[in-house]
């Protein structure tokens, strides 16, 4: 037992953990967790990195995929500026935007509100998490699974759609849905609301786990309904995963390619193509490998001011509301 002296406090043993100095801010923790990181920059470097770097690099050539690469300098850029067919690619990029990232975020929104403020209180939470994993369904199909199904449901001389059509009368209706240019564009953005509707539910039901009840509760005593309840507690909690998802959903339509090679191969003409998709023919349908790099690079460029530009606005918003 330590004795007790006058003015002099008694004498604690420190942690054995501290005398060896092994607590996580130490130099020797931080290095052991450089080691952990070691494997991830170098499969960064190999797959993201060095790719990126030779990308860029062959916009600025003539390669054909065969010969070496031919420096040209802007030669392909100059050529993109004025490409029709890379604008038009860009345009219907923005028309996916619309397909999936703002009707998704809106409608998931609204979705993941009832299904917790109203489902989930009246039915129990069993048939809300089955609704949100039905919605979720179409997320983890694979690619070509979805447009084989997809594809039978809009053939136009016997797909499900048109016979439905027919069945209840209105056969004048019935169309060639992905064979026309008025009407393909517009086919593929029903599909991809359909693909992309599930991601924004789950996320936003899981930001709703942190919203206090009480609020809600509250807000009905003071005579608040549904909709005023959505706007003034749900929309401004969880305003953070909106920016997640809008984030990650904008890249992800800026970037599609699978359902428009799958269903489309960016036809008719050019009515559906996109910048992902027209790199890819330009790669190894024409073998304008420095082209379709430029197209990639350039579709690289979009991608990063657009998550730049999100994040920067998260920033802004968040300073707001904390009154800095």
């Amino acid at each position: 037992m330590a004795t007790l002296t006058a003015g002099k406090p008694p004498r604690v043993k420190k942690p054995r953990y501290e005398e060896e100095s092994l607590l996580p801010n130490s130099g020797k923790g931080k290095a052991g967790f450089w080691l952990y990181l070691i494997p991830g920059f170098i499969l960064l470097t190999a797959i993201v990195i060095v790719p990126l770097v030779w990308n860029v690099y062959l916009s600025f050539t003539s390669y054909r995929g065969i010969k070496p690469p031919k420096w040209i300098g802007l030669d392909n850029w100059v050529e993109l500026m004025g490409d029709a067919k890379f604008w038009t690619s860009f345009g219907n990029s923005i028309a996916m935007i619309v397909a999936m990232v703002i009707l998704p975020t809106l409608i998931g929104l609204v979705l993941a509100a009832m299904l917790f403020d109203l489902i989930g209180k009246k039915f129990g939470g069993r048939l809300a998490s089955f609704l949100r994993a039905t919605y979720y369904l179409p997320q983890i199909l694979p690619v070509a699974i979805a447009a084989v199904v997809i594809g039978w449901i809009l053939r136009p001389d016997n797909g499900a759609l048109n016979d439905m059509l027919t069945n209840v009368g209105l056969g004048g209706l019935a169309h060639n849905w992905l064979g026309s240019p008025d009407t393909a564009l517009l086919s593929i953005m029903a599909v991809m609301v359909w693909v992309q509707i599930g991601y924004p539910v789950v996320i936003f039901m899981a930001a709703l786990q942190r919203v206090d009840p009480e609020l809600y509760e509250a807000a009905e005593l003071d005579g608040a309904n549904w909709f005023q309840r959505f706007r003034s507690i749900t929309v401004t909690i969880i305003r953070p995963e909106i920016f997640v998802v809008t984030l990650t959903s904008t890249i992800a339509a800026l970037k599609v390619f699978g359902p428009i090679y799958t269903l489309t191969r960016g036809g008719p003409g050019t009515a559906t193509i996109v910048p992902s998709y027209y790199s890819y023919s330009e790669f190894f349908q024409s073998q304008q490998v420095g082209y379709g790099a430029t197209i990639a690079t350039a579709l690289t460029i979009v991608i990063i001011v657009v998550a730049v530009f999100f994040i920067k606005a998260q920033n802004r918003a968040e300073r707001a509301e904390s009154g800095r």
